[in-house]
């Protein structure tokens, strides 16, 4: 992709993610990962490509981590670390579902516990847990046929 179509769609996407609630940097961050030919750069990589700080990035780096965006990998007899993003990065963030939910769950039965039915705070946890529970029931769904779909991908991607 030629550099300036690369620093719009990073710009552009950066914006998309930034709107949907996601920080600017780590926004921008994930973008220029995933518009990279491999998927793979060093933070100098990312200072350059964005103009920001190492200390930036590094930040940035975390927070995406934490979500499942990215993952890092140590450069081959290098100290250094390669900042990765899979093709497949939303997916697997998603299905991170448990690891997140799990706590909300755990504070939200507790909480229900001790409140006596028929209150309004009652109810209102009981459809924040319920919801909670079925929304992890079809992100299992959502993954399942996701993984059909994406065969389907790789094999009219093959024919090509």
């Amino acid at each position: 992709m030629p550099r300036d179509a690369a620093e719009k769609y990073v710009e552009r996407m950066g914006a998309a993610l930034t709107s949907a609630g996601l920080a600017r940097l780590p926004s921008r961050v994930f973008a220029a990962l995933t518009v990279d030919p491999d998927g793979r750069m060093t933070s100098a990589e990312l200072v350059e490509t964005l103009g920001v700080s190492p200390a930036a990035v590094s930040g940035a780096i975390g927070s995406l981590s934490q979500i499942g965006f990215v993952h890092r990998e140590r450069e081959r007899g290098s100290r250094r670390d390669i900042y990765v993003v899979d093709d497949d990065a939303w997916h697997r963030a998603m299905m991170q579902h448990d690891a997140t939910y799990a706590p909300m769950l755990a504070a939200l039965d507790d909480a229900i516990d001790v409140l006596p039915p028929g209150t309004p705070e009652h109810r209102r946890l009981f459809v924040m847990r319920e919801f909670l529970r079925f929304v992890g029931t079809e992100l299992d769904a959502i993954g399942e046929r996701w993984a059909v779909r994406l065969a389907e991908i790789d094999a009219g991607l093959t024919r090509s």
